[in-house]
């Protein structure tokens, strides 16, 4: 497994009900021996104080260090992606596409089916914990 340290920057796996299978942009603010990680959200905010960021401690199972960017021209029915939506990050299955530059994508843990421009769409990558030489998903 990579390891990740205090100030990396991650993405935390929700396993909540309702963010299943959805990626949010973290910093890790504390290392508990890689069993667990205290991490400051970049996108989500505290219930108690809309003003500050959400802070949570989480599982190593649900951190993975943050994907290299990288540019899509394009994609194939069935490619694995991530759809940008509601703050996170989204895995979902390229399912159709609507002129040069739009495409479906469907959600299978949901059953739902959203169309998104092709700059909120990045290729889906699992990770193997070697960091960015993760596994990218064909559909």
């Amino acid at each position: 497994m990579a390891l990740i340290l205090r100030g990396d920057e991650v993405e935390v796996c929700s396993k909540q009900v309702g963010f299943v299978g959805s990626y949010y942009a973290a910093t890790v603010i504390n290392n508990y021996g890689n069993q667990s990680y205290a991490v400051r959200y970049k996108n989500l905010v505290s219930e108690d104080d809309e003003s500050q960021p959400l802070i949570e401690i989480v599982s190593a199972d649900e951190v993975r260090p943050m994907p290299h960017t990288v540019s899509a021209s394009g994609f194939s029915l069935y490619d694995g992606v991530d759809a940008y939506d509601n703050d996170g990050w989204w895995v979902g299955t390229i399912s159709g596409k609507q002129g040069s530059d739009h495409y479906y994508v469907f959600f299978d843990t949901y059953g739902v089916e959203i169309l998104y421009p092709l700059s909120r769409l990045r290729p889906h990558r699992e990770t193997n914990g070697m960091g960015d030489r993760g596994l990218q998903r064909k559909g």
